[in-house]
């Protein structure tokens, strides 16, 4: 038994250095490969004589890794594990193992706001404001299909329910407003809604990045409130957990990393699907392990599609979205045919 208790410290840092692995071989490769020792040696240049001597020293390493690549890197990082964390909270909030942060209406409201900001000429006054006008009207979704819920007994389903509804509105809302623009704010508004990594800087990761950790670090705190949550309302309350409040405090996490993300990346879908899913086969149902977990395979998926997407028609790339949704799409259809597969043998 002594030894039982050590497996789940190795499986987290192999996650640790295959994720680590992974962001080398992401810096590594791309139209431009740059060899593995050459990131090592700019790196250390970087570190020891700042920016200057790591461009004096090796240029072309130093603007690719640090102008363009890195940055990239940390946005698929942040992104990826914020929707995974997101997914799972959710899906142990709801007790169903394919809840996504979409049923809170997330998505719906940051593309609301988002042909909202593109038609009114915001994004062409200043193009950074696009994440923050996504940001807003995620969380404004969020927060009102959770007061539209927050009355009944039946708190999980209504907010379902609530989420359907709303996104509802907002969808025929959205295409009411894509009728009045103009072709080239449509082809805007289509691009983003793909959903991607390209062109992200270090000043677009400035203030979404302390919202991620920080919330992050709030909701790993909370594994074994969602532990007793599974339990059902009336265990959890018998074991001193405020229920009304920790669900409260559970979806303003979600919604946050939701939005954080979709801030950073765009709306890219299927990972708050898949990786919790897939995490929770690997290492269980227990929360206090498969919410980090979560997070570090949402963190190395999110690097490898974004990979496959700048490298597999190089020089030319595909938007992120596209692969997640191939690979998701083809994910889940396999899982179906495995559970139909199943209950022919039983």
């Amino acid at each position: 038994m002594r030894v039982l208790q050590y497996i789940k410290p190795i499986q987290g840092l192999l996650a640790v250095t295959a994720l680590l692995l992974l962001l080398i071989i992401y810096l590594s490769l791309g139209s431009v490969a740059i060899p593995i020792h050459d990131i090592f040696a700019m790196l250390v240049s970087y570190i020891h004589g700042g920016e200057a001597l790591a461009q004096q020293q090796y240029p072309l390493a130093s603007a690719i890794i640090l102008q363009i690549r890195l940055p990239r890197a940390c946005a698929a990082i942040l992104a990826g594990s914020a929707l995974a964390l997101a997914g799972a909270c959710s899906q142990g909030l709801f007790r169903n193992p394919l809840a996504s942060p979409d049923i809170l209406g997330i998505s719906a409201g940051s593309s609301f706001a988002a042909v909202v900001a593109i038609v009114s000429g915001l994004t062409v006054v200043n193009p950074a404001l696009l994440p923050l006008v996504t940001a807003i009207g995620a969380l404004t979704t969020a927060t009102i299909v959770y007061l539209i819920a927050r009355q009944t007994q039946q708190h999980g389903l209504f907010i379902i329910l609530a989420g359907l509804a709303v996104s509802s509105l907002l969808g025929g809302l959205t295409m009411g407003v894509l009728l009045t623009a103009q072709q080239y704010e449509v082809s805007e508004f289509v691009f983003w809604t793909m959903g991607g990594l390209d062109a992200r800087t270090w000043q677009q990761l400035l203030w979404p990045t302390p919202i991620i950790i920080i919330t992050a670090w709030i909701l790993l705190r909370h594994g074994q409130t969602l532990n007793l949550l599974a339990l059902g309302e009336q265990n959890a309350h018998g074991m001193g957990i405020n229920v009304r409040r920790s669900r409260r405090i559970l979806l303003l996490l979600t919604t946050l990393l939701t939005a954080m993300a979709i801030a950073v990346a765009g709306p890219i879908g299927f990972i708050g699907l898949i990786v919790p899913h897939l995490a929770r086969l690997l290492i269980g149902p227990n929360n206090r392990i498969l919410l980090p977990f979560s997070a570090l395979f949402g963190a190395m998926f999110l690097l490898i599609c974004d990979l496959i997407a700048r490298t597999v028609i190089a020089p030319n790339e595909l938007k992120t979205g596209i692969i997640t949704a191939v690979i998701g799409g083809i994910y889940f259809i396999a899982l179906l045919i495995r559970s139909q597969y199943k209950g022919l043998q039983s």
